[in-house]
């Protein structure tokens, strides 16, 4: 599960998705990051179109009832408070067993132990 900071850093070409393809077969995007992603302004059409080719790489996973529980648990649980996004974003990728990449690492950590939440830069 990619957060929407790793869009962002691929899009202005300070990461390769090969970097990321490497380690995983396959990438997996919460629909609240698609969101926050198509509702950025790019600077210019070149990094749009690197945003277009990395979706049609990925399967964007949609909040279904299963994900919304688990944000309610952790809404109602987590030793820390957790922004509703990220807390959708951290849900998907426990509902997927999938790790979550991401460059805002205290957003997500001591949330759940059972997610394995890594730094990628």
């Amino acid at each position: 599960m990619i957060d929407s900071n790793i869009i962002i850093f691929l899009s202005k070409g300070q990461i390769e998705i090969d970097d990321i393809l490497s380690n995983y077969d396959k990438i997996l995007v919460s629909i609240i990051s698609y969101m926050e992603i198509y509702g950025y302004s790019f600077k210019n059409k070149r990094e749009k179109a690197l945003v277009d080719a990395f979706f049609n790489l990925v399967e964007v996973i949609g909040i279904n009832k299963s994900i919304a529980n688990i944000v309610i648990d952790y809404r109602k649980t987590a030793n820390k408070k957790i922004k509703l996004p990220d807390a959708i974003i951290l849900a998907s990728a426990k509902y997927m067993s999938a790790d979550l990449l991401t460059d805002d690492w205290d957003d997500f950590v001591d949330v759940d132990n059972d997610v394995n939440v890594l730094k990628l830069r």
